[in-house]
């Protein structure tokens, strides 16, 4: 079955429709064959000239003298204007960008001017204006600011309509939620909403950058010594000018792939930053409210670890946190399970397995010391014992007493694990 999920313009095509589809790209690919082996004939024939295909052709254009003396620095003059532009573009935009958004009518107006007005004229106009204006001026490096002047002005009224379009795109619940914490609409503008629509924009001023670095070429008409104008100057010396002209091809082909390249990784780039991980990580169930996230999280481990996902044990240490009360204490920890005599209460929630220590061993051994000392008294019809309550205050009884935690009053008997005397 056909994928159709990324048909958003139109209806995926059916059988028919792909193998119609699939006739015109091999027709077309065999056509534009043929026309390559015509032009290649013609190029090796031609009817007024030598081969253009001989090596003694190919060769002054590929030589080490061609690169060092020629290409690179054409290159290196290339890029220097081409930077030099971005960075400029840059801030023209951001600048008429901003103020064709800001709320002053004035501002407004003169900004839209200036960027539609260098918008609608062409770049190589505004290269050989200011090429002249420079030259009669006596400015050094007349057709090197000339092109970059040209370049900003261009790409820059590009860029300030980047951003004015990136703020538009923005939900109208950015402004709205700015101005209702106080803030005026020109802070909501410069402070909030013109930060995520520069982010936004940024894979298309990369994609821009490709424009700038191709429209440096034109400043070969005003004489600026670029990749252009060096390979045409290489071309004239050795009567090779269509050898050099498909070496500057090829270098601008590979500059401009690079460029291309950047801009589709940058956006993978800022989506993995941006973007909320999948699954997110799982928490223990803590109500709302519970301030003993310490119980919690132990149940949850402990289910965690049963088999099958069976039901939680039966016995936690609830006395942790903040859940044992404060003023019956004693009885909340027994409400909760947490007795001394019931040694599956000392499960460790990290490794879920007894705590048998020697605390826990002696007050076991005293509670049946207990015990046996409680039945003895019953037996010899009872004893005059002291009972301490929870606070330490003793009573006189005609007969023992048993605590719940294990705790009986004695008096005068050292060893309570031996029957008394009569």
């Amino acid at each position: 079955m056909a994928d159709t999920s990324n048909s958003v313009l139109f209806d995926a095509p059916g059988p028919k429709g792909r193998r119609t589809i699939r006739i015109i790209n091999w027709v077309a690919g065999l056509v534009f064959a043929v026309l390559v082996v015509l032009m290649l004939m013609r190029l090796h024939n031609p009817p007024d000239g030598e081969n253009q295909l001989s090596w003694e052709l190919w060769k002054p254009a590929l030589e080490k003298e061609a690169w060092t003396d020629f290409y690179l620095p054409g290159l290196w003059m290339t890029v220097k204007a081409t930077v030099l532009a971005v960075v400029g573009a840059v801030v023209f935009g951001l600048v008429f960008g901003v103020g064709r958004l800001l709320p002053n009518p004035l501002v407004r107006g003169v900004s839209a001017v200036i960027v539609e007005f260098c918008r609608a004229v062409p770049v190589l106009l505004l290269m050989i204006f200011f090429w002249r204006w420079f030259a009669f001026a006596g400015f050094p490096s007349p057709s090197y600011w000339a092109v970059v002047i040209a370049l900003v002005l261009y790409n820059g009224s590009v860029v300030a309509e980047l951003v004015r379009s990136g703020v538009g795109n923005l939900p109208n619940g950015q402004r709205e939620a700015s101005l209702a914490l106080g803030l005026t609409e020109t802070q909501s503008l410069i402070q909030i909403e013109v930060p995520q629509a520069v982010y936004a924009m940024l894979p298309a001023a990369v994609t821009q950058l490709v424009v700038v670095l191709k429209d440096t070429a034109l400043g070969s008409i005003i004489m600026y010594t670029d990749l252009l104008q060096e390979s045409r100057r290489l071309g004239s010396m050795y009567f090779n000018i269509l050898q050099t002209l498909v070496m500057a091809a090829v270098i601008y082909f590979i500059a401009c792939w690079l460029l291309s390249r950047l801009a589709e990784w940058l956006p993978e780039r800022m989506q993995q930053r941006t973007a909320a991980p999948a699954e997110p990580e799982p928490v223990a169930p803590i109500a709302a409210g519970d301030p003993s996230n310490i119980n919690q999280i132990a149940v949850a481990k402990e289910v965690e670890e049963l088999p099958l996902g069976g039901a939680p044990r039966q016995y936690h240490v609830h006395h942790r946190g903040t859940n044992a009360s404060i003023r019956n204490w004693r009885r909340t920890r027994y409400e909760q399970g947490y007795d001394a005599t019931q040694p599956e209460s000392q499960i460790d929630p990290e490794t879920g397995r007894l705590i048998r220590d020697e605390e826990a061993e002696r007050k076991a051994k005293a509670a049946k010391a207990a015990r046996l000392a409680a039945k003895a008294a019953k037996e010899n019809g009872g004893e005059t014992a002291e009972r301490h309550d929870q606070y330490g205050h003793g009573e006189k009884h005609d007969r023992a007493v048993f605590k719940p935690h294990g705790d009986i009053g004695k008096k005068g008997h050292d060893d309570m694990g031996h029957r008394p005397k009569i």
